[in-house]
């Protein structure tokens, strides 16, 4: 048994080190890019895991979509942000597709959204140092989003304008709707997508975080510490969670990661990362934007994003309340 438990940790140790033996001897690449290629190639294997792990409750979830929608428009936030929490990118484009047909409420779609972490929940978990603020993260975001959805459907008493129908169904569009990485979102019942899909992901979110990483160590190795560094991206300064809220509003994956990845290196804040992770809203704010006929509607619910999303940020930044402390209970230091 032991040299079984011996050979397992010599694969893990072998996997973990074959990037940095393969890439340092290259003489002729800056250090720069050397770190940032050691740090990306790292996280490869943890990604595809984790995103076979997520296929396999998208493909569950997906398939009972009828009953996600049924539980969404009877229980409303509070179904609605506990699902989106989970770590897909399904949930919020099913949510806004209904969304538009009027058939669940405005404070429903803005909690899915809030709830919703995109892809930051996958990169923060394939970094150890910094898994420690997943759980405070899906926390924050589902007692706000249920917070928040409630207080949309009984304070904004704008009612939008209801869609043209046309003849296709729900369901229909729901299965003609793509998720990350282009696929549909009921094609992965098949053992091949079963596959492809995890393998695509994992490289596209590869490539965002090679990309972000390059960018962010050539511009270190040019400022010099990572204190100044976060200077320029205005640490600790009010303006840093609404700009980068600003930010999250994006419908691309590549912003999630990026936000990911700035907190990573300590160049944004903790209130700014839950800044632009709760106007993140996917690729479900693509469909909202693309299929919301009633423009004032899509504007409020953008604006209640924003301004939700900078308030909880400055709240965070600051421990305004001393609501940083409740989490030290957990022994998590925020």
């Amino acid at each position: 048994m032991n040299e079984f438990w011996n050979f397992i940790l010599h694969g893990i140790d072998f996997v973990m080190n074959l990037a940095e033996n393969l890439i340092e001897p290259i003489e002729f690449l800056p250090d720069f890019l050397k770190d940032a290629l050691i740090d990306s190639l790292n996280l490869v294997p943890f990604l595809f895991l984790i995103f076979i792990l997520i296929e396999v409750i998208e493909q569950y979830f997906t398939k009972k979509k009828h009953l996600f929608v049924f539980f969404i428009k009877k229980i409303g936030p509070l179904f609605g942000s506990l699902f989106a929490s989970i770590p897909q990118c399904g949930f919020s484009v099913i949510a806004s597709t209904v969304y538009t047909r009027r058939l669940l409420s405005r404070g429903t779609l803005v909690s899915v959204y809030l709830a919703t972490s995109d892809e930051a929940i996958p990169v923060l978990l394939t970094y150890p140092q910094n898994a420690y603020i997943i759980l405070p993260i899906i926390i924050i975001k589902i007692i706000l989003a249920i917070i928040v959805g409630y207080i949309v459907d009984w304070i904004i008493t704008y009612k939008a304008k209801e869609p043209v129908i046309e003849q296709k169904t729900v369901d229909e569009e729901i299965k003609h709707e793509e998720g990350c990485c282009h696929h549909h979102l009921v094609n992965a019942a098949h053992t091949k997508d079963f596959w492809i899909h995890p393998l695509k992901h994992t490289l596209n979110i590869f490539v965002f975080i090679l990309g972000i990483s390059i960018v962010l160590s050539f511009l270190l190795s040019r400022v010099g510490t990572e204190e100044a560094f976060a200077n320029y991206f205005l640490i600790n300064s009010p303006l840093q969670p609404f700009l980068v809220s600003l930010v999250g509003l994006i419908p691309n994956c590549a912003i999630s990661v990026m936000l990911a990845m700035l907190f990573v290196k300590n160049t944004i804040s903790i209130g700014s990362l839950l800044a632009g992770l709760c106007t993140s809203g996917g690729l479900g704010i693509l469909v909202l934007l693309r299929r919301n006929g009633d423009k004032k509607d899509t504007a409020l619910i953008i604006a209640t994003l924003v301004v939700v999303g900078t308030l909880v940020g400055l709240v965070f930044q600051y421990n305004l309340f001393h609501i940083n402390d409740v989490f030290k209970v957990i022994g998590i230091q925020l």
